[in-house]
């Protein structure tokens, strides 16, 4: 026997050292972990590390020694360490529902019982992370957290949401049109009066010290402190969170365990009235289920009699306990069917008569007739006073009826929804008998129509209803049967019912039904015991009525309940000789054969005593053969013997009174013993009945046995059918259990030998059994294996941690226990479908171990563990766990929780077991060893817990029963009679896990979560009870165990890598649970330790990675896999967020391969530490591991070249977005400080999101409208043919620059590149971009200034590129937008598109890739025209990629949204406002650093052009009035400190700046307005203060005011007027300027502003109509002549409105007076043959073009500043205008125009060598000619031509034609 357990423990140690070194090297504090699977060798910091490598973590354990903070405390300490607090242990008391708990009276209990009532009285052990709340898994940012996070939000003011007032608005207008019929008809108004105007109006408020010289630093603190202050901190509280599934991280808390409760049903019992009322009536209420032919609540008794009634049985009844007087029950149904049925049973006392005899009276006598009946009625009640007399205690069946359930809870339901006036519950409901037939078959239509019929049945919400029954139908004799019952029931719901056709009894019972409230008062349980909230004892109780379901219920049992029901079936005495007719059985329950020994343990009916010793079945009259309907309930003894039984003594009873006729008389007995093999016996019985009594002993027999000398009825056959059937947390009613519990007690109390069954089991024998009947728990039913299930786990549990001693040899149980318990719960798993959470986590094992599971105690007899300790001493030696010598002995530390003298701490129990549970021995291999290896101390089984008293028969015993295996453990043998036989849980765990194989370690895969949260939480308990939570984390736990976690985090993970296309749903499963394992390690163990597992898992995805042709689930469960490890709760403390970054030894130039990162930084880096900072370099990833793991899971998915990644986006920016708003709501992060330090884990974030810049979505596309620039390459000219001039000539004539691109040159580097750029979708670049902000908000300012000094130009305008898309990505939408999306009820299909395809496309490689070349999806994009889709990335690898989620579509959002209230719409308008604002406050803040980095830089000129281009870009947007007021602060202190950009290198801003400053200058809003003309002065002064003049922005502003007026809709005159004299305020009080002409220049152009003005409030009254608006523009425009920008502003002007009608013709005509303007003055700049010498060159297309003569050079000088400066009086401007009058005469069909415009373009081409052009100009001409060729003749046209050529004219004679021929 022993050698072949050590043969088998050789085997296992093999296997175990075996696996280890395969491995592991050996763990030494170097975070080197799997150094022989380390392809790479030890990587040296100074090397690089592909982005697709994962990186050597730092040892963060020596990191925070070596490098201690300077700082004692403080928010910064935190964020060093984990607080203190972090993990504790809690014992809270359990719950108890009863006033008193639950547990049996009895003082002596066997084993078992004692485990059992411990199990569930024993205080909850649970591990608390203190801060888990914080980490992302418990942090969501969900709606109502949002909403409390946006409290107090300020209303930010918007001018689109400012509407101006109605009224005051149209008497402005009214005004308006009355001065201006003081304007004269000349072109120009009047000067007088327009200066009168002015002067009248009021200015704006001026800004203070606006004209002060203030130095450049102090303006810029002023700005920067009014600009940071107010500020929103969260930035995430005002973005919402993107939409997900139920995210991966999230792990809900177990339910507590408790007892189970199905729907609850309150039955109240009101009345009961009989037509004629002559003796008390008995009543009867269960529940049965017809369809499972099954009785499915125990019987409610309740008594409706009168007192008077009562009275006629005094002397039979004892006083009624007030227990036995309830009229209501609460009834609980799990499985509510339309097959329940009411079931009520009426009784009544025993009177000579069969049934139907006694049943008449009440059938034929009618309350109405009481007095004529009076003399019939008196003899009545005096027959019955006298049966009552003398046979009051036996009752007889009477009558019964039925209620079906289902019907009156559907009908009350739709009584409710009809809401009609019925009130039921205080109207009665009458249920004739035909009435409730009928609503019986709606009752089966509609479970017909329901899909499952369950789904009608709630039982929680109905209303409550009172019903009338008034039919009852008289019981027979013959059919009192179950079986009869269930017969009834089902006829019951035909339509054509046989019970219809029999004479019913008629009464009047009233009940009422309800759904039970929640915690009703005045409660009894099934046990009488009071339920919690029980006021008054002497109140009318509510009975709670056991349910039987129906089907199996599976819940562990959580509190003690043991009750016996007893339900005699049938008697069969027609072959017993004698006289034995009226048959009742008199049952007892006795704990021996004496006729006293008989228990009051038998539950009293109605209105009697609470328990009696008694009960007797009611009496079929004149039946040989009765059968019953009893049931009779005995709450069990706790220990049961061998001498409990049930006897039946069977009595006939003598109904008429004769002489010498005893009442009643002894006919039979049987019995049945309560234990059989100490087992509960239950079950169907068919017993003999004997004739005599029974003889001496006979209780530990069978009746069955055939006992010599005893006579029996019919030859000892059996006559008496009975069930018994036992609802008890005590029995488990299952053999395989039974005997398990039976082994493992026996051992406990080591008592032998044990009898299970008919067997006795020696203690030589015992190993073998015991290994057998843990293996035979499979075979166990399923259901009583759930109930039991804390206690078979809590056993097993203990078989592994302390091996017991048989026969003086240590048994390792240790493998067979593991097995079983995988085994158990993949059973659970497998069955119990319905149990699980997102995770796979079967709710009970979850609550099993959130709960109950606990280190067990050191001895097998001591008390339950309290909060202090474990019932032993608390303390063990740590010790080596093969050291010969202790390596501590500490005695001292031990205190004594269990001694009686608690004063006496310093002692501990005995000197010897501290001793004894350090020492070791040599020889004792680990699979099996019994050393103690610093657990509790041990203590074998069956030794005896107290140290002093028996300590010598302790030592006797154990001494006989093991062998000594070395001198020390004689030695202390001697000393103590014990063995230290204790091991660590966690310990034994990891390695029979480890050295598990085949189906084993298939089903511990299977529910690998389980294993790993059980180890947890006895790593917890064990260093809790050992105080070594604060020990340093590198000394908690041995090497071997360390050893054996990294064997098997790497087995598990190799596993994942290889299975994970085969077992998908399992892999998900297992990579989860491995993921909240190591989460979980981070909070006890060496965390350098677990950041090596990470690396190691890491690794073996990664080398499996290049093999894979489409990888993308692989690192979606990787990321699943981060996710879940990076929602630890101290996060941001494991990535060293103090740690400053040392710098590789040898400065390396940066990453440059493709994956990295860094491939776009300057590789000249002055400041390594910085760019370290900055890059996802070796060193950042080291020292930041996990926050490096993050980014580089994010780089490595958004490289447009990562092959077949693009659907895992949307989740890896997910994941980051996740973090960053856990961190931003994070109460421990508010301190800015703190979140400085926080936000430097994510700089690379910056550089990872710049080199996005081409996949992500162009928000800026969707604003063209408003007159931003969009993207039009030069090439593109020809291909514009719509029907209106090209918005880029357009801009260019109104003053307005145009940049070459819509994201400025480094996008076109990008994007022409080659690479195939997937876009985002918009929604997964919004949350990149926000992610950003946030970084930018909160880095340290000084930190990020020295990255942008680092940076290339060309990358700094990258970033500007970035901030440019972050204005229009977070612009206010407004509230109009909010309100017209509300009234949307779905989104654009494309979307729903784009969804539908990703999911297909989703995790495939070939067939993502056909699919998207069908789309022509494989072309290069440019960004001109960004590819139509956008995928959202869906998460392949997540928990729901197998079906779709109907909750996640659009849809579904949008019907939520359907109609939100007012209120709703504000609020969400509100938080836009917020979030565009602190959005566009962070852009400038980063503007501002760039500003500061580079105006000490060479390069200053192009980034500041591209500052200010992301500045006016802002003003452009929709902006609240706090940002413009910042911005315009921003602005005009870069003016100040560049005056000579915009005046010199960036003519086009500054031109694009006066629009800006003007649109503003006419804001609604004062504040708006103030700033904008304070800037608008400025600018002009600025400008005056560089050469004494200001022509430039003179002309700009002038040619601004006039492209504003000619394009804007709702321009308002009102409130410009008033910016105009607050600037000529300014002027007038401008002191320092006072002597010089700028005064008089600034009042003439404000002037020269306010009779452009009047003339548009005259265009505004001829809105209407066209001809004369055109007319009015062509008299403007005639004013111009000598200004030429303007005039070709106005030129434009007309264009536009001529295009916008499709008049092309005349669209053309303005186009070549414009070219002729320009040609004009060209051929005065520049003297080159090739151009058009001036407008005579147009004169053959139109005469009139001689208009745009140029005036003498005195008045007009094309040199001189600010003149002819447009982008426009250029060569290609020149070109741009012709090739777009040439498209428009083609639309127009005037193809003879086409071929002069293309005379004049063909030489300037020619000269610039431009082929390509003259092909297609020579097409287009040829083009032209064919379709002259084509027409009739061409002359028609040429006349239309020449009238048309004078097309100046044509408005104005189209106007007088109108006038004449108004039809």
């Amino acid at each position: 026997m022993a050698e072949r357990r050590a043969f088998a423990q050789k085997i296992s140690r093999t296997v175990a050292a075996e696996v280890r070194k395969q491995i592991s090297g050996q763990y030494s504090g170097s975070p080197q972990l799997l150094k022989n699977l380390n392809i790479v060798g030890n990587i040296s910091h100074h090397t690089t590390v592909p982005l697709t490598e994962a990186v050597d973590p730092v040892d963060l354990e020596d990191y925070l020694i070596t490098h201690p903070l300077a700082v004692d405390s403080g928010p910064l300490r935190d964020l060093i360490e984990f607080p203190p607090d972090d993990i504790e242990v809690v014992y809270s008391p359990r719950d108890c529902r009863t006033l008193v708990s639950a547990v049996p009276e009895e003082s002596e209990m066997d084993p078992h019982v004692r485990d059992c009532i411990r199990s569930y009285t024993e205080d909850w052990a649970i591990v608390i992370r203190k801060y888990h709340k914080l980490g992302t898994g418990f942090n969501p940012n969900t709606l109502d957290k949002q909403k409390e996070r946006q409290k107090g939000l300020p209303k930010q003011v918007f001018e689109s949401d400012e509407a101006p007032d109605g009224n005051n608005y149209q008497d402005d207008q009214d005004d308006l049109k009355r001065r201006s019929m003081s304007i004269d008809d000349t072109p120009r108004g009047s000067w007088a009066c327009s200066i009168f105007d002015l002067k009248n109006s009021l200015p704006d408020a001026l800004l203070p010290n606006l004209l002060d010289r203030t130095p450049n630093e102090e303006i810029d603190r002023q700005n920067d402190d009014q600009r940071k202050s107010n500020r929103h901190k969260e930035l995430f509280a005002l973005h919402p969170s993107p939409d997900e599934e139920e995210p991966i991280e999230r792990l809900s808390v177990p339910d507590i365990p408790k007892e189970h409760f199905g729907q609850r049903l309150l039955v109240k019992c009101l009345s009961l009235k009989f037509e004629i009322e002559i003796e008390p009536i008995f009543a009867s209420l269960a529940l049965y289920d017809v369809k499972e032919k099954k009785k499915i609540s125990e019987n409610f008794y309740f008594d409706l009699n009168s007192e008077q009634m009562k009275g006629l049985l005094r002397p039979h009844v004892p006083p009624a306990a007030i227990t036995t007087l309830a009229r209501s029950a609460i009834f609980s149904i799990t499985y509510p069917s339309q097959d329940v049925f009411l079931v009520i049973k009426l009784e009544k006392v025993l009177q000579q008569g069969d049934i139907g005899e006694c049943a008449e009276p009440y059938m034929i006598f009618k309350e109405a007739d009481a007095t004529k009946n009076k003399e019939k009625l008196e003899k009545l009640k005096s027959q019955a006073d006298q049966f009552c007399q003398r046979l009051g205690k036996y009752r007889m069946p009477f009558a019964w009826t039925a209620i079906h359930l289902m019907n009156i809870v559907s009908s009350a339901g739709s009584l409710e929804r009809d809401s009609t006036e019925v009130e039921i519950s205080t109207g009665e409901r009458k249920g004739s008998w035909s009435e409730r037939r009928n609503s019986s078959i709606v009752g089966r239509r509609s479970l017909e129509r329901t899909t499952s019929g369950d789904d009608a049945c709630n039982l929680t919400s109905f209303r409550p209803a009172t019903l009338t029954v008034t039919n009852f139908f008289k019981q027979e004799g013959d059919r009192l049967s179950d079986e009869d019952l269930y017969k009834f029931l089902a006829d019951m719901r035909r339509p054509s019912s046989v019970l219809r056709r029999l004479r019913p009894i008629t009464a009047q019972l009233k009940i009422d039904i309800s759904p039970a409230p929640e915690n009703p008062h005045y409660c009894l349980t099934p046990e009488l015991l009071q339920v919690k909230l029980y006021p008054d004892s002497r109140v009318r109780p509510t009975r709670e009525i056991l349910e039987f379901p129906a089907r199996d219920v599976y819940v562990p049992n959580t509190t003690y309940r043991n009750l016996l029901y007893i339900y005699p079936q049938s008697l069969n005495f027609a072959n017993r000789q004698g006289s034995a007719r009226n048959i009742t059985v008199k049952v007892q329950f006795m704990y021996g054969e004496d006729p006293s020994n008989a228990m009051p343990v038998i539950f009293g009916k109605s209105s009697c005593s609470e328990f009696s010793k008694e009960a007797y079945t009611a009496v079929v009259y004149h039946n040989r053969s009765p059968d019953f309907h009893e049931e009779i309930k005995v709450k069990l003894p706790a220990t049961l013997t061998d001498h409990h039984h049930l006897l039946f003594t069977f009595y006939h009873v003598s109904c008429q009174q004769k002489q010498n006729t005893p009442l009643e008389t002894p006919v039979g007995y049987t019995w049945i013993p309560m234990l059989q093999n100490g087992r509960l016996k239950t079950g169907q019985f068919c017993l003999p009945v004997s004739l005599e009594k029974p003889p001496q002993a006979y209780s530990v027999l069978s009746p069955e046995v055939p006992l010599p000398g005893m006579k029996w009825v019919d030859n000892h056959k059996g006559v008496f059918n009975v069930e018994v059937v036992a609802v008890s947390s005590i029995h488990t009613q299952d053999p395989y259990l039974d005997k398990f519990f039976a082994l493992v007690n026996a051992l406990d109390e080591h008592l032998f030998p044990v009898r299970i069954g008919d067997m006795r089991i020696m203690e030589n024998n015992l190993e073998n059994e015991l290994k057998s009947s843990i293996s035979a728990l499979n075979s166990s039913q399923l259901e009583p294996v759930v109930r039991f299930l804390h206690l078979l786990l809590d056993k097993l549990i203990l078989l592994v941690i302390r091996p017991p001693v048989i026969a003086g040899q240590i048994v390792n149980l240790g493998q067979a226990s593991f097995e079983a318990m995988a085994s158990i719960i993949n059973r659970l798993h497998r069955n119990l479908e319905g149990n699980h959470d997102q995770h796979g986590r079967n709710s009970l094992l979850a609550s099993y171990i959130h709960y109950v599971f606990r280190l067990p105690n050191t001895y097998p007899n001591s008390s339950s563990p309290g909060p202090g300790g474990l019932g032993g001493s608390v303390h063990y030696a740590t010790m080596a766990r093969s050291a010969v010598r202790p390596a501590s002995l500490n005695l001292n530390r031990s205190r004594s929780l269990s001694n009686s003298n608690p004063d006496i701490s310093g002692t501990p129990t005995s000197p010897d077991d501290e001793v004894r549970s350090i020492i070791g021995s040599k020889g004792l291999d680990r699979s099996n060893s019994w050393v103690n290896t610093g657990g509790p101390k041990a203590a074998p089984w069956g030794s005896n817990p107290s140290p002093s008293a028996e300590s010598t028969q302790a030592m006797d015993r154990s001494c006989n029963r093991m062998s000594s295996h070395t001198e020390t453990s004689s030695f202390l043998q001697t000393l103590t009679g014990r063995l230290p036989t204790k091991k660590l849980f966690h310990e034994e765990l990891a390695l029979q896990w480890v050295v598990c194989s085949g189906s084993v370690r298939e089903s511990a895969l299977q529910q690998a979560w389980f294993f790993f949260e059980l180890m947890v939480k006895s790593m917890v308990h064990h260093l809790y009870f050992n105080d070594k939570l604060e020990a340093p984390r590198k000394s908690r736990f041995p090497e071997r165990f360390m050893d054996d976690i990294a064997a098997l985090v790497s087995t598990i993970a190799s596993d994942i890598v290889s299975r994970f296309q085969k077992d998908t749903e399992m892999v998900e499963r297992l990579n989860t649970s491995l993921a909240f394992f190591l989460n979980d390690l981070l909070s006890v163990m060496d965390r350098g330790f677990v950041f090596s597992l990470i690396k190691s898992c890491y690794k073996q995805v990664s080398s499996k990675l290049y093999s894979l042709p489409n990888p993308s689930v692989l690192v979606s469960l990787r990321l699943d896999f981060l996710r879940i490890i990076c929602s630890h709760e101290h996060y941001v403390t494991l990535n060293l967020p103090c740690s400053l970054l040392t710098p590789p030894a040898s400065p390396s130039p940066s990453v440059s391969s493709a994956t990295s990162q860094s491939s776009g930084f300057s590789t000249n880096v002055q400041d390594q530490k910085i760019a370290n900072m900055f890059e996802l370099s070796v060193p950042f990833r080291q020292q930041h591991y996990l926050a490096g793991l993050v980014l580089t899971e994010l780089a490595v998915i958004l490289d447009p070249d990562a092959e077949g990644l693009f659907g895992l986006h949307k989740k890896v920016i997910n994941m980051v977005h996740n973090l960053l708003s856990s961190h931003d709501s994070d109460p421990r992060y508010s301190d800015p400080q703190i979140k400085a330090r926080v936000a430097m884990l994510y700089l690379p974030l910056i550089g990872i999101i710049m080199e996005t810049v081409p996949q992500l979505y162009d928000f800026t596309e969707t604003h063209n409208q408003r007159g931003r620039p969009i993207c039009i390459a030069t090439d593109d000219y020809e291909s514009e043919s719509g029907s209106m001039i090209s918005q880029t000539v357009a801009m260019a004539i109104a003053g307005t620059s145009v940049p070459q691109l819509t994201r400025p040159g480094s996008f076109l580097l990008t994007s022409t590149s080659g690479r195939q750029h997937t876009t985002f979708s918009a929604e997964s670049s919004r949350s990149l971009l926000i992610c950003l902000l946030w970084v930018l908000k909160n880095a340290d300012e000084t930190v990020l200034q020295k990255w942008f000094t680092d940076l290339s130009v060309l990358q700094l305008n990258r970033l500007l590129d970035l901030l440019y898309l972050c204005v229009s990505c977070f612009e206010y939408k407004g509230k109009k937008v909010f309100e017209r999306m509300n009234s949307l009820t779905f989104k654009k299909s494309k979307d729903m598109r784009a969804k539908l395809e990703e999911a297909i496309l989703g995790s495939i490689g070939a067939r993502q890739e056909m699919v998207r070349r069908s789309r022509g999806q494989l072309g290069t994009y440019t960004i001109a025209s960004p590819p139509e889709r956008s995928p959202s990335g869906s998460a392949f690898g997540s928990q729901e990629n197998l079906r779709w989620r109907k909750d996640m579509t659009h849809w579904r959002q949008n019907t939520e949204k359907l109609d939100k209230s007012r209120a709703e719409i504000e609020h969400e308008a509100l938080i836009d406002g917020n979030l565009a604002t602190e959005a566009n406050l962070i852009i400038l803040d980063t503007l501002e650093i760039v500003v500061q980095t580079v105006s000490v830089t060479e390069s200053k000129e192009s980034i500041l052009g591209g500052v200010l281009k992301v500045l006016l870009h802002s003003m452009a947007c929709n902006q609240s009035a706090v940002y413009l007021q910042h911005c315009f602060a921003t602005q005009r202190a870069l003016v100040s400190k560049f005056p000579e950009l915009l005046f010199e290198e960036e003519t086009e801003q500054c031109a694009d700046l006066c629009l800006r400053l003007l649109r503003h200058c006419s804001s609604s809003i004062g504040t708006i307005r103030s700033h904008a003309s304070a800037s608008l002065y400025l600018l002009m002064r600025q400008n005056f203060e560089i050469g004494n003049n200001f022509a430039r922005v003179k002309m700009q502003v002038t040619m601004s005011l006039s492209s504003l007026v000619g394009t804007s809709q709702n321009f308002n005159e009102e409130f410009l007027r008033r910016s105009l004299k607050t600037i000529l305020t300014y002027a007038e009080e401008d002191l320092e300027l006072r002597e010089t002409t700028f005064p008089d220049q600034v009042q003439d152009l404000v002037f020269n502003l306010h009779m452009i003005l009047s003339d548009t409030v005259k265009m505004k009254e001829h809105q209407e109509d066209p001809e004369m608006l055109i007319d009015l523009m062509y008299r403007i425009a005639k004013g111009y002549q000598t200004s030429p920008d303007l005039r070709l502003t106005w030129l434009q002007n007309m264009a536009g409105k001529h295009s916008e009608r499709s008049n092309h013709a005349e669209a053309a005509q303005c186009l070549v007076h414009s070219a002729a303007l320009v040609a004009e003055y060209l051929s005065m700049l520049e003297d080159r043959k090739y151009l058009p010498v001036g407008c005579v060159t147009f004169q053959n297309i139109s005469s009139n073009v001689l208009e745009e003569s140029a005036v003498s050079d005195d008045v007009v000088s094309p040199d001189e500043e600010g003149i002819c400066s447009g982008k426009y009086f250029t060569e290609s401007g020149l070109v741009g205008l012709l090739e777009q009058a040439a498209a428009s005469f083609s639309m127009a069909g005037m193809y003879e125009a086409v071929n002069e415009v293309y005379k004049v373009l063909i030489p300037i081409h020619e000269a610039n060598r431009d082929a390509k052009k003259l092909s297609t100009i020579h097409g287009k001409l040829q083009e032209a000619f064919s379709k002259i060729v084509h027409q009739s003749t061409g002359w028609e046209f040429y006349l239309v031509d020449i009238f048309l050529f004078d097309s100046m004219k044509t408005s104005v004679i189209l106007f007088f034609l109108k006038a004449m021929f108004p039809s």
